[in-house]
C-alpha cells in the first residue's frame, strides 16, 4: 500500500473497543475461540492449547505487514477475538482488513459490525487510503455474507491462492470498498 501502515492504536465504538493485540490477550482469546475448530475451520490449524495460541498471536504481532488488534468486549472487557490492518503491496492508497476471527459467542451481534464501521472510518478518515480490501475462502460464505453486508463489492476470485489447513487449495473471494462508497454504507449499517 502507498498510504502508511498506522501505528498501534485504540478505536472504541458502543459493543467493542480494538486495541493493539499483546500476549496478554491470549488467555481471553483462548477462553473466546481457542480449540473451536469451526472457529478456525477457513484460516489455520485450531489452536488446541493456551501455547499455540500465543505462538499465532505473537507471529501476527512480529509481521511488519500486519497491524493486529485485540477486539474487547466492552460488556465484560474481555478479548473475543482479533482483526488486521494488512499491507496490501501492489494496489495503490489500499489497505487490506482481515485475519478477522470472533468466538462463536458473539457471532450474529454487533461486534463484526462495529469492529468494520472502526476500522473502515479510520483507513479513510486518518490513514488516506482510497480502497478497503477484504478477502475469505471461496467456500466460507458466512464470511462472503458479512462482507456483503457492510457494503464490500465482489471484485473476482483468485484461484489456487493458497492451501487451506486440511492441504486442499483455496480459492480467495476477494472485496472491495472505496472511499465514496462508504458513507452510504456507514449510514445503512448505522441506522440497523
Amino acid at each position: 500500500m502507498t498510504a502508511k501502515m498506522p501505528d498501534p492504536l485504540v478505536l472504541e465504538g458502543a459493543a467493542v473497543r480494538l486495541e493493539p493485540l499483546t500476549a496478554g490477550h491470549v488467555p481471553d482469546l483462548f477462553l473466546a475461540g481457542g480449540g473451536d475448530e469451526e472457529v478456525w475451520r477457513w484460516q489455520h490449524p485450531t489452536p488446541h492449547g493456551v501455547e499455540e495460541l500465543a505462538t499465532m498471536a505473537e507471529r501476527l504481532i512480529d509481521d511488519p505487514g500486519h497491524v493486529p488488534f485485540a477486539v474487547i468486549l466492552r460488556e465484560t472487557g474481555r478479548a473475543v477475538g482479533w482483526t488486521s490492518y494488512i499491507d496490501t503491496p501492489g494496489f495503490d492508497s489500499s489497505v487490506e482488513i482481515g485475519w478477522t476471527w470472533y468466538g462463536r459467542a458473539v457471532w450474529r451481534t454487533a461486534v463484526n459490525t462495529t469492529c468494520k464501521i472502526l476500522l473502515i472510518d479510520h483507513a479513510f478518515d486518518h490513514l488516506g487510503v482510497n480502497r478497503v480490501q477484504l478477502k475469505t475462502d471461496i467456500l466460507n460464505t458466512r464470511s462472503q455474507a458479512a462482507i456483503r453486508r457492510i457494503g464490500g463489492v465482489p471484485e473476482g476470485v483468485l484461484r489456487r491462492h493458497r492451501r487451506r489447513p486440511d492441504g486442499t487449495w483455496r480459492d480467495t473471494a476477494y472485496f472491495g470498498i472505496l472511499d465514496e462508497e462508504w458513507p452510504a454504507h456507514r449510514a445503512r449499517l448505522l441506522e440497523r
